[in-house]
């Protein structure tokens, strides 16, 4: 027996090594597959209390365990989680008591990133209370439509918002609606101050009778689409889905001692959902900025000993656009959050600041889906997980670019896209996966619901977006389904092409989409750059970068060269306006360029070669 068991005890050693060796990434699946199962037990186990287990409760319990320990730090002020618990107290106790917020309305809530935010959150929150975290950045027509989607009848606003509520005053009045500045004295006429009534109020614990009848699937906020394509939508953000986001942080082992950076917009979800309400299920520090500073950022991390770092967008990439210095890699950032990374910043990014475990994710504020890059594979959002998929179905269907909608058989069913094929990535709608929809426009919530999917009556969250999954299974994101566009029978993804224009030296930004072109079919592509500083347009090197690393039909044929891009809040481009804009010399003042398959270079762009290519006497 004993030689038995040392013959067989070589072989038995070896055998993790050889089942790595066959499935190089088994082990690292397996972990994250018992992290979603413990994570979804304790979930699970909150869901299941009588009355619900919300993310307030989890922050009174940090409050119990460590109520000394710093939870936001903001400039040189410092907030411990017992001074926020006792503010949230007072903002509660002033709205119910000056403002009339009742239990189970909506308080709007107009201001910019500071410790306030989180503190009214939190007030709000305790009175069973929901809140809408409305764009800083909006005005006039879009800030009333988000308001009036909220159904609030109180606005909380910074006093530096003066201007935005005062333009909105007449619409406002008309609907005998309250506004408070935070602020010591009433700045506006027709409104009144809160800051004095808060300071005044008692710091005693609210009741939590007040938010007795608080369930998970209780609505505890609207968060808004950036509107890149129209008027934002409102999101339903329950109570459960606040919970499920904090898992998120548990994905990327976030540990209680951490410290991290979220210089990102509160009123997105990425800072509110997963950055406070994860540090809150953590017990960790949050460091606050109230606004993105590219060149302070290292300098943040440094001054407060950040460990942890949230990104969203094109934030990585004005990052690594800083001038680079001796102490780049000098900081002790171990990890980064986020989604939106482009392939080659994230190569630039990890070669300049260190060794960062990068954890991109993809997932969106209303959807019933998302991934997490456990692995830190270079540019995946994921891997496709057998049991993942099991216990949260989901799947990646064909989708026609020309007639913008799934391909469906003769059946009427959609069809799976292959490995290698982008796909249109689509989750199944359950009482485990629910999409809560949208407030206001009931179409606006229909549209993002595929039904008859694979058999009559199932139904499918439509994400909108396009993912590719590889033949090791990781999962990449392609494009968004409204920014692919098709020209000459070949569907163009505009990342694809941007990753591959922002190689060249000279472009520090890049937004690629596809515009008509007079008395011709589908949309050719065109590029917006902005060129780093003191650097010019060589449009013979750039046709050979494009001729060599992009096939014909997505060669963009028109450049616009920009000072800066257009920008939503939360760091997304916008595509829509340039589109309308096209490339007409008569209408643009910004330089023009042509790509000229003759003179095999970029040219400027003249009312010659427009009147050209509308009479078709330039092949496209």
């Amino acid at each position: 027996m004993i030689t038995l068991i040392f013959t067989a005890l070589p072989g038995l050693l070896l055998l993790p090594i050889l089942i790595s060796f066959i499935f190089p990434f088994i082990f690292q699946d397996i972990a994250y597959l018992i992290t979603l199962l413990r994570s979804g037990m304790k979930f699970w186990g909150y869901v299941r209390k009588t009355p619900a287990h919300t993310v307030v409760d989890m922050f009174l319990e940090q409050v119990d365990k460590h109520p000394d320990k710093p939870f936001v730090l903001f400039g040189e002020e410092v907030y411990t989680y017992s001074q926020m618990d006792k503010l949230s107290n007072r903002a509660a106790r002033a709205l119910r008591k000056y403002g009339s917020v009742k239990s189970g309305d909506c308080v709007a809530l107009f201001m910019g990133n500071a410790p306030s935010y989180i503190w009214i959150w939190l007030g709000v929150a305790k009175l069973g209370c929901s809140l809408s975290c409305i764009n800083s950045n909006i005005r006039s027509h879009s800030f009333l439509h988000c308001f009036a989607c909220s159904g609030a009848k109180v606005i909380v606003a910074g006093p530096e918002l003066k201007g935005a509520i005062e333009e909105v005053m007449p619409e406002l009045r008309k609907d005998n609606i309250r506004v408070f500045f935070l602020s010591e004295t009433s700045i506006s006429e027709g409104t009144e101050s809160l800051l004095d009534k808060v300071k005044a109020a008692s710091d005693e614990s609210v009741p939590k009778s007040l938010r007795s009848f608080v369930g998970g699937k209780s609505l505890a906020m609207y968060i808004y689409t950036s509107g890149t394509t129209g008027l934002p939508k409102a999101a339903k953000v329950t109570h459960n889905r606040f919970l499920l986001a904090t898992t998120l942080f548990e994905i990327c082992k976030v540990k209680a001692r951490d410290i991290v950076y979220t210089p990102l917009p509160l009123y997105h979800s990425s800072a509110m959902m997963i950055g406070v309400h994860g540090c809150i299920s953590k017990g960790a520090t949050l460091v606050l900025r109230q606004k993105f500073s590219a060149s302070q950022f290292w300098n943040d991390c440094r001054k407060y000993n950040v460990t942890v770092i949230q990104y969203i967008g094109e934030v990585m990439r004005y990052i690594c656009n800083v001038p680079k210095s001796d102490d780049d890699a000098t900081h002790n950032v171990r990890m980064a959050i986020g989604n939106g990374l482009r392939t080659d910043v994230w190569s630039e990014f990890l070669r300049r600041f260190g060794d960062v475990h990068i954890y991109e994710f993809y997932a969106s504020t209303e959807g019933n889906i998302g991934f997490v890059n456990y692995t830190n594979t270079v540019g995946s959002v994921g891997r496709l997980n057998y049991f993942h998929k099991k216990l949260n179905p989901y799947e990646f269907i064909k989708y026609d670019i020309e007639k913008d909608e799934p391909v469906r058989d003769s059946k009427g069913h959609c069809i799976k896209a292959r490995k290698g094929q982008p796909g249109l990535l689509i989750g199944k709608i359950s009482s485990s996966a629910p999409f809560d929809g949208y407030a206001g426009n009931i179409a606006n919530t229909e549209n993002k619901i595929l039904r008859d999917v694979f058999r009559k009556g199932d139904i499918y969250f439509n994400t909108g977006d396009l993912l590719m999954v590889d033949q090791q299974n990781f999962i990449y994101f392609h494009d968004r389904v409204g920014d692919t566009f098709r020209w000459k029978g070949e569907n163009v993804a505009t990342t694809e092409v941007a990753d591959i224009l922002s190689l060249v030296n000279f472009i520090q930004e890049v937004n690629v989409y596809g515009v008509p072109v007079p008395n011709h079919e589908g949309r050719i592509g065109m590029a917006a750059l902005r060129l780093f500083e003191g650097e010019e347009l060589d449009g013979r090197k750039l046709y050979s970068h494009v001729r060599d690393f992009l096939p014909n039909y997505a060669r963009p044929r028109f450049l616009r060269i920009q000072n800066a891009m257009e920008i939503t809040g939360t760091f997304k481009q916008r595509k829509v306006g340039l589109v309308k804009e096209g490339f007409n010399p008569i209408i643009i003042t910004d330089p023009l360029y042509f790509l000229d398959e003759r003179e095999k270079k970029y040219v400027p762009m003249t009312q010659t070669i427009w009147d050209e290519i509308k009479a078709k006497k330039i092949k496209l």
